[in-house]
């Protein structure tokens, strides 16, 4: 096989390298990688070419059978952002599988569209994003200009895991995610 040819077999093992995660990995940080992307990294040390030719041929087989499976799910940097915004608010036990490789910037604030407004039965405001996500006023503060359809929402991180909601550029509300 000429060099022309093992070059994207290279590239497929450092991306795969780089952005697979294992089901099977997730819940236990003692391995960073998954067994089979591992064995793939593992080629490159191969002396002879031949080895190292037929080592990846193997290793590539292998992780193509686990993706096909789903036993490793291959991830973009531009989705596990996408899931870090959807998840935005809510407590989930961690998204640390997530992080590998560079570590983005912590997501402290995000901004949004209402879809929807409305006072509940306690004379809170709720507002529904865009992305489906529902916030909820939690203290008394009054909302002079009313939310509704098309307002302007920013939702910041704030301390000991409380939110507070700015609804059109208004003074900031203290808010929880409800869905």
């Amino acid at each position: 096989m000429t060099i022309s040819r093992r070059k994207p077999l290279i590239g497929l093992a450092a991306a795969a390298g780089l952005l697979a995660v294992s089901a099977a990995a997730a819940g236990t940080a003692a391995s960073p990688l998954p067994a089979a992307v591992q064995r793939l990294l593992d080629c490159r040390t191969l002396g002879p070419d031949a080895a190292r030719l037929a080592c990846y041929d193997q290793a590539v087989g292998e992780l193509g059978r686990l993706l096909a499976a789903g036993d490793i799910v291959a991830v973009e940097r531009a989705q596990v952002t996408t899931v870090k915004r959807q998840a935005f608010g809510l407590s989930l036990p961690s998204l640390s599988l997530f992080e590998r490789g560079d570590k983005p910037a912590e997501l402290v604030e995000i901004e949004g569209v209402a879809v929807r407004a409305w006072r509940q039965l306690d004379r809170h405001w709720a507002v529904e994003l865009e992305d489906g996500a529902v916030w909820a006023q939690t203290d008394d503060e009054p909302i002079n200009r009313l939310p509704h359809a098309g307002s302007k929402v920013e939702i910041k991180k704030a301390a000991l895991g409380s939110f507070f909601m700015k609804i059109d550029g208004q003074r900031a509300l203290r808010a929880r995610r409800v869905k």
